[in-house]
């Protein structure tokens, strides 16, 4: 099993990696959307424009399907930005990996690779994976999850008191630590679904060319398969992330 490059500062575990692939993702999305824009054409677009115009029709199709476009035209860009993301995310995995191996522990920028020596204390040795997908780390994935449930929520109180608050009584004030566990459920199931899905694709992928010669025609298959299911997750998230909106801006006492 691979470890991941952690280090401690301020009491902090620090993934290096996840840090470096986000890092990484970020630089992609803009770069395609900078390319996108570049050389803009009424009267003859070039495929890339092309398709961002299409992204951008589904991204507001998604969001129609949440809620009315009267309120949900302020979150083209959010939904945009995430779905690009993600599913760069989720694709940065496949084609390889970056996994340097350790006998012996090693700092950078002064702060040890608490991971490193921590495998060499069990096993002798270490085997540190540096390029993955950013989405197939839970701390990823339960961080963007963060983001939009906290959103959803300060949404509802700034444009929606009433309805928001009337939401946690109804039916009855009993039910509000139910609605409570809800909004906790809601949390945690956004952001491991999308990492369940991405972090057993990669580990598949892993026992695929440990096969060797035998893994090959899987692999393959898997890697093609992988694209549809990161699409998938991609779009999925960005689907729920505009329903947990459309709950908190809605006036109604059912959601």
């Amino acid at each position: 099993m691979h470890e991941a490059p952690v280090i401690i500062v301020a009491g902090l575990h620090v993934d290096l990696s996840a840090i470096l692939m986000i890092f990484v993702t970020s630089v992609l999305v803009l770069g395609l959307g900078m390319m996108s824009v570049r050389s803009l054409s009424m009267t003859n677009p070039g495929a890339l424009q092309q398709f961002m115009e299409w992204l951008v029709d589904f991204v507001r199709q998604t969001i129609a399907g949440a809620m009315d476009m009267h309120k949900g035209r302020a979150f083209v860009a959010l939904g945009l930005s995430l779905i690009m993301f993600i599913f760069i995310a989720n694709m940065l995995g496949l084609p390889f990996a970056i996994v340097t191996k350790h006998d012996v522990p090693f700092s950078l920028w002064g702060f040890d690779v608490v991971t490193v020596s921590e495998a060499l204390a069990k096993k002798g040795h270490a085997e540190v994976v540096w390029w993955k997908s950013p989405t197939a780390d839970a701390s990823v994935t339960l961080g963007l999850a963060l983001v939009v449930i906290a959103l959803s929520h300060f949404l509802g109180i700034t444009r929606n008191t009433a309805a928001y608050v009337r939401h946690y009584f109804h039916p009855h004030p009993l039910f509000f630590p139910i609605h409570i566990v809800e909004q906790l459920s809601s949390f945690l199931t956004l952001g491991l679904r999308l990492y369940g899905n991405i972090f057993a694709g990669e580990v598949l992928i892993a026992v695929l060319i440990g096969a060797g010669l035998f893994g090959i025609p899987g692999l393959i298959v898997w890697q093609g398969f992988s694209l549809f299911v990161g699409a998938i997750q991609a779009f999925i998230f960005v689907m729920l992330t505009m329903v947990y909106f459309s709950q908190k801006l809605s006036d109604a006492h059912d959601h």
